[in-house]
Formats: structure tokens, C-alpha cells, sequence
């Protein structure tokens, strides 16, 4: 046969065949048990043939396991934004995000006007205890100079194995001689519950408005930790006996739903805290057990804004629902979608697979789908009276003076916080008005 009729027959075959498949449809649930398996044969034999391909015909040899990484990458990423391939070279860095837990020194640097500060050491790190401080610039790491070095770069220069030490090079403010400090790596632990301000002693005041007895607690992310975290911190507000509370979630990605049902138990008494349902995963749902970390007479405000996400809207939602708390700032994210982290290669390597979606109590799915629009009911919205949208510029200025306490120096005092930060002065106002 000639190249043209060839030509021809390939692609009359090719339309019977499209003419077949449009005249029979069938998604794959509704394929026979034999069907399906001989899909799936057919599936992994093109994949198999396609990897043979590239590995023998590639003008450059390959990396097969890079392959095979683009290849997963390659599927995950027909789902949707929230499903990730974690392969082994990541898994390590994504057990620490998951614990909050690092191996390293304790501080963070940013470039400031053609030098490298230190942002802010973490307390009681092994860099604080060294006696690094915040606005100390960093001039070098094991004798190598880091000036025009990104922080990432630094970074990488910092990490390395718990009991090995590195010596870094430093100019306190206001110095012009380079000191030298010899210090340990150690695994260094992150809080996400945070307070107003740091004490002496390393830990948190809680009291925002000292003369009214408003206290102030903010969850940076949901962690394995951070439910314990938030135990410690609300032990130690009842002791202050509060006449209210403001828990920030405002900028808060999420994390791990089990640490936001556990947080939404401490403050309920009793209710539906979330539900979950999804193609293969049975319908489930969490309701809060008697007792409370807080009395149910204290009143909760909850700060959230449009960064606040998944995990954060969980909680939020579960509260505003339950009426056991009020929404101040602006409408949340929309995330109501739930990963599953699959352990693959015995837990050398994982998928973060999308398997259910989450609805708040009242029934309703948080989530927002691309073609939601502004009016649909997706995400948690501020309460009548809550509503504070920031521009631009009131963003900024909240940014920076909430990275002054993020930073874990604790030094940014309450007056300095409700200056720069109108959606908090409004949950104060609140607060304080009379019920």
C-alpha cells in the first residue's frame, strides 16, 4: 500500500473509530469488571511503550525515576490544584511542614538594602541562645561570605544534620566588627498558637486590652501540633479569666483537619462540628463532645480575611454555625476539599490526593469552584457588622506589624498592633460593646 493510501486508511480508521466511541458511550463506572480490566491493560501498555520510547530514542539520555516523577506529575495535574506528588527528595521537607519541625539554627534572614538581617531568632533556638538577635546582619557561613546570596541560597548553606555544628559571621546593629559564632544544629520546633507579646521566659501574653480583659490568641496553621499548642494557651487564659476572646485565623493556609475539629471541640459543648463525603469515601461527620476549654459564656470573635483557608474555614464555620462565635474581616478562601496523603514506595514517596469534600454544619459546601460566583454560598463570610475590607495599603501595613509578632520576638506592643490593623480594632469594638 502507498504512503497516501496508508495515510488515507489511518484516517478512516481513526474516524470509524471516533464515530464508534460518540455512537456508545460509557464512563469508566459504567465499564463491566472484564471491560475495565482490559482498559487498564491497554492504559499501561501505552505507558509502558511511550517511557520505552523516550528512554531508548531520546536524542540525550534520560533520567528514568525523573520520568516517571513528570509522569505522576504529569496526572495529578489534570485533577485539580490541591492534589501533589510528594516524591523522596520532597518527603523529608513535607514531614517537617506537616510536624512544624526543623533541623537547623533557628533563624530567618532578609535582604535588607545590599545586606542579609536576621529577621527574627526563633526563642530559645541554638542561634538565640548563641546570642544572634533580630537585626543582626549575617556576613558569612563557614567562612564562606553571603553577601548577594538570596535567603534561599542561605539557607541551603544553614541546613544539615542534627549535632553538626556551623559557624556563621555576624555584625550586631550598630557594630562594624564580624563575630564568630559556633553553633549546633538541633530539630527546632515552630509554634503556630501565638499571643500579643513574648515574655522574658520565652512564652506568650494573651492579654490584648489589659483593662477590659480581652485576650487575643492567633493560629498561624493547622500542625500535629497545634491543637496541644492551643490547649497550653487557653489553660493559661482562663487563668486570666477573660470577659472575651479573639482567635485570628486571618491569613491562616490550613493544615490538618483533624487539628481544626480538635480546636472547634474545645470551644463547643455540643454540635456538629463538619461532615465529610466523596466518591470512595464514606460519609462521616465529627460532633463535639460536652465540656469546653473556655466557658461557653465567654464571648469568641474569629478573625478571618481572604487568605484564610481549608482547615481555618472548618473551624471558622463550625463556630459561626453553632453560634458560638462572631465573624469579623472579610470572606474567606473557599477551600472545602480534603487530601488524603497516600504513602507510595513504603513511605518513601507520597500522593496528596483530593478524596472528599467537607461541609460546614448547616449543610452547605465551602468550597468555591472556578465557576462560583461572588453571590453563590461558598467560603465563611464575615457576620452582620463584621464586614472590614482592607485596600492595598492597609494590608501592607497589617503585614508588616503582624510579621513583628510572627516573628516570634513578641515586640510589637497592643497599641502598635490596633494602629495598623483596622480589621482587629473592629473584633475590640465588638468585644466591647455592650450586649
Amino acid at each position: 500500500m502507498s504512503r497516501f493510501l496508508t495515510l488515507v486508511a489511518c484516517t478512516v480508521a481513526c474516524g470509524i473509530g471516533f464515530i464508534a466511541a460518540r455512537t456508545v458511550p460509557a464512563t469508566d463506572d459504567q465499564l463491566t469488571p472484564a471491560q475495565r480490566a482490559r482498559q487498564d491493560f491497554e492504559l499501561m501498555r501505552l505507558y509502558a511503550e511511550a517511557y520505552e520510547q523516550i528512554d531508548s530514542h531520546y536524542v540525550r539520555e534520560v533520567d528514568r525515576r525523573q520520568l516517571v516523577d513528570g509522569a505522576i506529575r504529569g496526572m495529578i495535574a489534570q485533577l485539580d490544584p490541591y492534589s501533589a506528588w510528594i516524591p523522596p527528595q520532597d518527603m523529608q521537607r513535607f514531614e517537617q511542614v506537616l510536624d512544624q519541625e526543623f533541623v537547623g539554627i533557628g533563624i530567618h534572614v532578609h535582604p535588607v538594602g545590599g545586606r542579609l538581617e536576621v529577621l527574627a531568632p526563633l526563642p530559645q533556638s541554638p542561634a538565640y541562645r548563641a546570642g544572634v538577635r533580630s537585626g543582626d546582619t549575617l556576613m558569612e557561613v563557614d567562612g564562606k561570605a553571603v553577601a548577594g546570596l538570596s535567603p534561599g541560597e542561605v539557607g541551603k548553606l544553614l541546613a544539615g544534620p542534627v549535632g553538626r555544628a556551623v559557624t556563621l559571621g555576624v555584625r550586631h546593629v550598630g557594630s562594624e566588627v564580624t563575630e564568630k559564632f559556633e553553633i549546633v544544629r538541633e530539630t527546632v520546633q515552630v509554634p503556630t498558637v501565638t499571643g500579643v507579646t513574648r515574655t522574658p521566659e520565652a512564652g506568650w501574653t494573651y492579654l490584648l486590652d489589659a483593662d477590659n480583659k480581652i485576650a487575643y490568641l492567633r493560629i498561624t496553621h493547622f500542625s500535629r501540633n497545634t491543637a496541644s499548642e492551643m490547649q497550653a494557651a487557653l489553660a493559661a487564659v482562663r487563668e486570666l479569666n477573660p470577659s472575651g476572646l479573639i482567635l485570628d485565623v486571618r491569613s491562616n493556609p490550613g493544615g490538618l483537619l483533624d487539628s481544626a475539629i480538635a480546636i472547634a471541640d474545645m470551644f463547643l459543648e455540643s454540635g456538629r462540628i463538619v461532615s465529610m463525603d466523596g466518591r470512595k469515601v464514606p460519609e462521616r461527620s465529627w460532633t463535639a463532645k460536652p465540656g469546653t476549654e473556655i466557658p461557653s459564656t465567654v464571648p469568641l470573635t474569629i478573625l478571618i480575611n481572604r487568605q484564610s483557608a481549608s482547615a481555618s474555614e472548618v473551624l471558622s464555620a463550625a463556630l459561626q454555625d453553632n453560634q458560638r462565635a462572631r465573624i469579623v474581616g472579610e470572606r474567606s478562601w473557599g477551600k472545602g476539599s480534603v487530601q488524603t496523603v497516600i504513602q507510595m514506595e513504603d513511605g518513601k514517596s507520597a500522593m496528596k490526593l483530593t478524596t472528599a469534600s467537607y461541609l460546614r454544619p448547616n449543610g452547605v459546601n465551602i468550597h468555591r469552584f472556578p465557576d462560583s460566583k461572588k453571590e453563590d454560598k461558598w467560603g465563611v463570610l464575615p457576620d452582620d457588622g463584621g464586614l472590614v475590607e482592607l485596600d492595598k495599603e492597609q494590608w501592607i501595613a497589617w503585614s508588616k506589624t503582624r510579621d513583628g509578632v510572627e516573628g516570634f520576638t513578641g515586640q510589637t506592643p497592643p497599641a502598635e498592633m490596633l494602629a495598623a490593623d483596622l480589621q482587629l480594632t473592629k473584633a475590640l469594638e465588638l468585644q466591647k460593646a455592650p450586649k
